[in-house]
């Protein structure tokens, strides 16, 4: 009969050949963005295919990993920035730069988990290269934004008074700046028609309305 020592030393044994797993498939999606393969993610883990998918179920299943291990990092570097001693101005202003600083050091990883793979090229590859390849990232990068969404609207919530129906009005603007984040910086990681800082201070002048005006909640470190 399994001990419970026995069964610790095996649950920590599967949690750390699963974070190697993630690290190898991070090499790969950092070298081929959207077009990394669990062929290719196998051979970068020394392992077979079958063997990844006992860990991950499928592409889908790793691609949820992948994006729970990246969004805990910037929800984590985001909510730094927030936190920061400065002025209102000055915190808007390092969020928006955080978030598009992830992407600009990693811009493979950003389109791996925002992008599928190329339509073109997945119409054309043989049906088991485009059941692997062409699968609806849509489908799973939308709730990564909604988590952000709601993230960004519980920080809005706890360090701003927005007066009556204030919880619906944080939620409100916490998916709205996070669909400007990403809308804005998926067009700019793509054309570059500006600086970094340039467009962190028009988001912000976008911002800098009711948002400057609104008054700190009584007791909280402000935002």
């Amino acid at each position: 009969m399994e001990t419970t020592q026995q069964a610790t030393t095996q649950r920590s044994s599967a949690e750390a050949r699963r974070r190697e797993l993630l690290e190898a498939a991070d090499r790969v999606v950092l070298r081929d963005g959207p077009q990394a393969s669990m062929n290719a993610i196998a051979a970068e883990a020394g392992i077979t295919k079958p063997i990844l998918y006992r860990h991950f179920g499928d592409k889908g299943g790793l691609y949820r990993a992948l994006a729970k291990r990246h969004t805990d990092a910037l929800l984590a570097a985001l909510r730094a920035a927030l936190d920061a001693p400065a002025e209102r101005r000055e915190r808007v202003e390092r969020t928006l730069d955080t978030y598009l600083a992830a992407i600009e050091a990693r811009p493979q990883v950003y389109r791996f988990l925002m992008h599928p793979a190329d339509d073109a090229a997945a119409a054309t590859a043989p049906a088991a290269a485009q059941s692997e390849r062409g699968f609806d990232v849509g489908r799973h990068s939308a709730p990564l934004l909604r988590r952000m969404g709601e993230e960004l609207a519980e920080v809005i919530a706890e360090r701003v008074d927005l007066g009556p129906n204030s919880e619906q009005l944080a939620r409100v603007w916490g998916h709205g700046i996070v669909g400007m984040m990403h809308a804005a910086g998926d067009w700019w990681l793509g054309e570059r028609p500006c600086s970094r800082a340039e467009l962190v201070g028009s988001l912000a002048d976008l911002l800098w309305g009711r948002l400057a005006a609104a008054g700190d909640r009584p007791g909280g470190p402000g935002f």
